[in-house]
């Protein structure tokens, strides 16, 4: 069923006595933005040093292929792939959280010092615990939550406030980007480099088993994020709406946070801090669509297909293959000049 709302175009599905309002240029976009995953996953298991034609990756996925062919897309390559599309995904819905709740496009994990902050647990579990995975993973988990802990407690003066807690989250990000710098001096030269190559954000090395065991822990969380989006479009009509409808802002902005907070952890557990990814996608993703709301399914959707686009870019063309979270601090930093200089031009 179509309808006009407010001056767009509107589908409605229907599940039993629920409906879902879908806006119809957000449905093309979406749809648009996940073929090209689809094709551009294809792509990343096939390209590589032995090539792989495109349908014989999808016989390979379907496990009818040449045993090569296989051992290649699926052993080798899809692991790596799985991982770009999921935490760029993860790392979308993040963002949208938190610039949901601040009000504010500059809101992100990097720019917080929530990817900081994971990087610091993982750095003081990687010297004092283990190497392994799993540890690496609580470890940033703890380092995410802590930092995240410190910035809500200097910015909750008064009542948490976006601006308020985009500064205190810079100053936070810069002093732990200084004891991150400090600690990588002080550990052995071998230990370093592993840590710095997983500080920019890499997805080089990724397992199957990692990937498995993390999505497994996050996916709660993931779910979660979408089961607070009627209670988030109701806050962004006013407290005083949203509470005189039932909703109670202060928890359901904190457990937003808290879900965004467990995202980027489990994210920076694989892969480390991906830069700018969980900042663009959004935006981008609500550009495109023309919504005046920031749509978690489709910034997930738009921040899979960067963080894969930016991993061929970053493993094919340029001249010496660097970790993923070079191009996206690039990318990021093009976005931020953007949004900065449209900032001004609407304030003139």
């Amino acid at each position: 069923m179509t309808g006009i709302d407010v001056g767009y175009r509107r589908l409605e599905l229907r599940m039993g006595p629920v409906r879902i309002p879908l806006r119809v240029r957000s449905v093309v976009v979406g749809a648009a933005a996940l073929v090209a995953v689809l094709v551009l996953t294809v792509l990343s298991l096939g390209w590589g040093t032995y090539t792989v034609a495109p349908d014989a990756v999808i016989r390979a996925l379907l496990g009818s292929g040449d045993a090569m062919d296989t051992t290649v897309v699926v052993g080798w390559r899809l692991p790596r792939t799985l991982a770009a599309v999921s935490i760029g995904a993860l790392l979308a819905i993040a963002g949208a959280l938190f610039q949901t709740v601040t009000r504010n496009p500059l809101a992100s994990p990097d720019i917080l010092g929530l990817s900081n902050g994971a990087f610091t647990g993982m750095l003081v579990t990687l010297v004092l615990v283990s190497a392994s995975w799993p540890a690496r993973a609580v470890g940033a988990l703890v380092g995410c939550l802590a930092a995240s802990a410190v910035i809500w407690l200097l910015a909750s003066r008064g009542g948490v406030q976006g601006f308020r807690l985009i500064v205190v989250g810079i100053g936070v990000s810069a002093m732990l980007a200084s004891l991150n710098t400090w600690m990588l001096l002080q550990i052995e030269l071998e230990t370093a480099m592993f840590a710095s190559s997983w500080g920019q954000g890499s997805l080089n090395g990724v397992t199957g088993d990692a990937l498995a065991g993390v999505l497994a822990c996050v996916t709660p969380f993931a779910v979660a994020a979408f089961a607070l989006v009627p209670a988030l479009r109701q806050i962004e009509l006013g407290d005083d709406v949203a509470a005189a409808s039932g909703v109670r802002p202060p928890l359901v902005r904190a457990l937003a946070l808290l879900v965004g907070v467990v995202l980027v952890a489990a994210t920076t557990a694989i892969a480390g801090p991906v830069a700018f990814v969980a900042l663009a996608a959004p935006q981008i993703a609500r550009r495109l669509a023309g919504s005046p709301t920031l749509s978690l399914a489709l910034s997930a959707v738009v921040g899979s297909l960067l963080l894969l686009a930016s991993d061929l870019v970053a493993q094919h063309l340029l001249p010496v293959p660097l970790p993923v979270g070079v191009v996206t601090v690039s990318v990021g930093g093009l976005y931020l000049i953007v949004v900065i200089v449209s900032e001004i031009r609407h304030r003139v």
